[in-house]
């Protein structure tokens, strides 16, 4: 691992499990082991590390979805699927991802709250390539087209507040409750 990734993968650590605005760069540094002229030859402010850690996340995070989705079939295994692999991180079963601290991206936005910062439009470019990947499974849904987009929309928020719920309310079985909706709503 070069030393542009370590410090982005240090510094999405630290960042998910203690805030954005919490953890000073000395600390991504200390953690890292990285020296600051280097940390500053990658990102020229800390902005440029926490989009860094975004776009990190976002590739990490829709590999590993991506991953769940394809052992299942398209369609409603797929939808149902999603919310087993919610289930799984909100239970620490997922190697792959940092234990569950909430949606990264939602906490960065909150934290950076100027819809037009690189920040903001970067967890929001996550959050439309999530929903698209969810629209791809539902347009295989037995559903006249014009239900396609409201059932998007549906499966979207309930994996949003099933992530909300999880983290906000420490419910951690809210995706499985989630999951029980879908099954018992669509068609397939």
């Amino acid at each position: 691992m070069d030393k542009q990734e370590q410090l982005v993968r240090t510094a999405f650590r630290l960042f998910y499990a203690r805030g954005i605005h919490a953890v000073g760069v000395n600390l991504v540094l200390a953690e890292s082991g990285i020296a600051k002229k280097t940390l500053y030859h990658h990102f020229p402010s800390k902005e440029h590390l926490v989009e860094a850690t975004i776009r990190y996340r976002d590739g990490s995070y829709r590999a590993w979805l991506r991953s769940r989705l394809d052992r299942v079939s398209v369609g409603k295994p797929a939808l149902l699927e999603l919310f087993d692999a919610l289930d799984d991180w909100f239970h620490g079963r997922v190697a792959e991802l940092e234990p569950f601290h909430g949606c990264f991206f939602i906490n960065a936005s909150a934290e950076f709250g100027d819809h037009n910062s690189a920040i903001h439009r970067a967890c929001a470019e996550h959050k439309a390539g999530i929903t698209a990947l969810i629209r791809t499974q539902v347009d295989a849904l037995p559903l006249p087209e014009g239900r396609k987009e409201e059932v998007t929309r549906l499966v979207v928020l309930l994996k949003e507040g099933a992530i909300s719920v999880a983290h906000v309310q420490g419910n951690l079985e809210a995706a499985a409750e989630a999951r029980e909706l879908v099954s018992s709503t669509l068609p397939g």
